[in-house]
């Protein structure tokens, strides 16, 4: 059911990404043209591509390192997410027990370290994108959901994490609403970041280093050239042709289609929705506290993200993923009204008290996933190019970790973290169409059930967790 002010909400709302759409949006850099050559050439200016170059050219800064993006650094998923910036680099704990259980303590540390080699960067770079070390508040909106945060937590604390439940009355005095019956907080694992400002300061500190970045450049094709890779390039306002030579590649375009065939089966781009609200005003911020400006999420198998940004709005985000047959990417699948108003209610059934906030901005974006939730890595072309995808939406820290395993792969030593299992197993692959198209719709609409039914999960959710398949983002 719709709520009578939804419709009045969102009347105003742009159909943009909030975090693009500000003036210290910083102007785009030339397009490639005419024929290049490079020590590394980084296919991919999110998050995965700026790290590698980044940390290519602190290792060594005499190698000529080239960026190119079809179009601006951070415009795509590193642009639009909800900024949640976190240590695991498994897609939470649990998941990495279940598919790496003899590292999965190793990945813990490392995944630690990883978050503090960003925060170290943001500081020495002085890239100003608001990264506070907050932690995350995950709380139950359902009776069945606190077992589940009570064993969460146990597991948690066995891996040395500084967590906390916290009862009725507990969370709801760290932020307000009548739907939360109890909640976790790990206090030191999570950060909030801007995401644009992020992948804006990346670039910055890319140039700044002497990488050659071209934005609005499209790569069409990669082949072998002797001992080098040659990539296709089109860019500018008339597609003009180009190329780059290169010793070596990084392959970092996540869920767009991908330029190698190999990876067609294990990534499945879905698309993930997001609110923004207007500033919120002293009195409705002190309806709902949230003092402590921790990431928020729920519990549920159709989950919802929220935070709360340097200037008092709340972004609110996921719930419906939503696959397009054929693994379709496009601009207009960005705007769904159908999950805008979803989420509108869910927001206005969370916070009663803002009934009468509005929305400024509503957009989507795609998430790379895949059967086991978490990046997976390979070479091609006789170990001269590196890639990593699957991410599964969390990525803004992740990408830091897989950017130093791609440059591990493209020197060809066996290093520590080359040897990881996560390194070196591929997910499952998922079927080709029709199946894919069927088995993904089947999965959402059997995950929507369980949270119906307390959590029970079908026979069909119990099978693909017996074969370790998945769907998520």
């Amino acid at each position: 059911m719709t709520l009578p002010h939804t419709g009045r909400a969102l009347a105003d709302a742009a159909p943009v990404p909030y975090w693009l759409d500000r003036p210290e949006r910083p102007d785009p850099l030339p397009p490639l043209t005419g024929a290049q050559t490079a020590d590394l050439l980084v296919i991919g200016g999110g998050y995965g591509g700026l790290w590698a170059a980044l940390e290519a050219k602190r290792a060594e800064p005499d190698r000529d390192v080239l960026l190119v993006d079809a179009g601006t650094c951070g415009w795509a998923a590193s642009g639009r997410n909800g900024g949640f910036c976190a240590a695991s680099l498994t897609h939470g704990l649990a998941n990495g027990v279940d598919r790496f259980p003899g590292e999965i303590g190793e990945l813990e540390r490392l995944g630690r370290a990883n978050l503090d080699a960003i925060a170290a960067t943001v500081a020495e770079f002085d890239i100003d994108c608001d990264f506070e070390r907050t932690g995350e508040l995950a709380v139950a909106v359902e009776p069945y959901q606190l077992d589940g945060l009570a064993a969460d937590a146990e597991l948690a604390r066995r891996y040395g994490h500084r967590v906390r439940l916290l009862d009725t009355d507990e969370v709801r005095a760290e932020v307000n609403s009548p739907t939360y019956l109890g909640g976790m907080v790990d206090a030191d694992r999570v950060a909030m970041v801007d995401p644009a400002e992020l992948a804006w300061g990346l670039r910055r500190a890319c140039v700044d280093l002497a990488v050659r970045v071209h934005e609005h450049t499209r790569v069409t094709g990669l082949r072998a050239d002797g001992p080098a890779l040659r990539a296709a390039t089109a860019g500018g306002l008339d597609n003009a042709p180009g190329s780059v030579r290169a010793r070596r590649v990084v392959l970092a375009t996540n869920a767009f289609p991908p330029l190698l065939r190999r990876l067609r089966a294990y990534v499945v781009p879905v698309y993930d929705h997001v609110l923004m609200t207007e500033p919120l005003s002293p009195a409705q911020r002190d309806a709902i506290g949230w003092r402590n400006r921790q990431g928020l999420a729920d519990t549920g198998n159709q989950f919802h993200y929220y935070r709360i940004t340097r200037d008092g709005r709340i972004l609110f985000g996921g719930y419906d993923a939503v696959y397009h047959y054929g693994n379709r990417v496009a601009p207009k699948l960005e705007q769904r009204p159908a999950t805008f108003t979803a989420l509108a209610n869910h927001f206005f059934t969370t916070f009663p008290q803002l009934a009468d906030v509005r929305f400024s901005h509503r957009w989507g974006g795609v998430i790379d996933t895949c059967t086991r939730f978490c990046p997976f890595y390979g070479t091609a072309f006789g170990g001269r190019l590196a890639y990593a995808a699957g991410y599964t939406g969390l990525g803004v820290g992740a990408t830091r970790f897989s950017a130093r395993v791609l440059l591990d792969l493209l020197a060809g030593g066996d290093t520590p973290l080359t040897r990881l299992d996560l390194v070196r197993r591929k997910p499952l692959p998922f079927p080709p169409e029709p199946v894919r198209a069927v088995g993904i719709n089947l999965t959402r609409r059997s995950m929507a059930r369980a949270d119906a039914r307390e959590g029970r999960r079908d026979l069909w959710l119990r099978t693909l967790d017996r074969l370790g398949l998945g769907f998520d983002s």
